[in-house]
């Protein structure tokens, strides 16, 4: 190397002139597309647009959704219970449940489904008509328990979430 003067730090170059080959094993396995192009087209083993799960060999049951379902349940069961002589707090419990458990069906079916057919359209419109009423239901109760200009707020706040998820799910095109 040439001697530096006081004047040019040295800086590492960001591209090295000559390729030395590591001797700590392969090399690192770089994805060429996404994974979800790679299920669609059956490079992952399975038939092009079948429903079977994508699952690695060495994963054989989904503990993580099994566990949040069963979490939503048991909560939902004690907030039930305490809310019980009261009909209406007792009714948005079930109804809160159920639609999350809806939405949470509609989005698995919504992600396998091919984008662009008609079952695809439908559970867009379900997966929105479920968080719009999601999100209302939310917003009535926090806002019952709030002061006027903090309930408008949060209805505000509520619609602009639903009105958003429309233009988002409706009006955008993504490709």
């Amino acid at each position: 190397m040439e001697k530096q003067t006081k004047m040019q730090p040295m800086v590492p170059s960001a591209v090295p002139t000559t390729a030395v080959p590591s001797s700590k094993g392969p090399p690192p396995v770089v994805a060429r597309e996404p994974l979800l192009l790679r299920r669609k087209s059956g490079d992952d083993g399975q038939q092009p647009g079948s429903d079977a799960p994508c699952r690695d060999a060495g994963r054989s049951f989904p503990w993580l959704p099994v566990a949040g379902f069963g979490y939503l349940t048991f909560s939902s069961v004690m907030a039930l219970i305490s809310s019980w002589p009261d009909p209406g707090a007792a009714a948005f419990v079930v109804l809160a449940y159920v639609d999350l458990v809806l939405l949470f069906l509609c989005l698995r079916w919504y992600e396998r489904a091919d984008p662009g057919s008609v079952l695809w359209e439908w559970l867009k419109r379900a997966v929105w008509l479920l968080t719009s009423a999601l999100t209302l239901a939310f917003s009535y109760k926090v806002a019952s328990v709030m002061p006027a200009a903090a309930a408008a707020l949060v209805w505000v706040l509520g619609l602009a979430t639903i009105t958003g998820g429309l233009f988002a799910l409706f009006c955008l095109k993504m490709t």
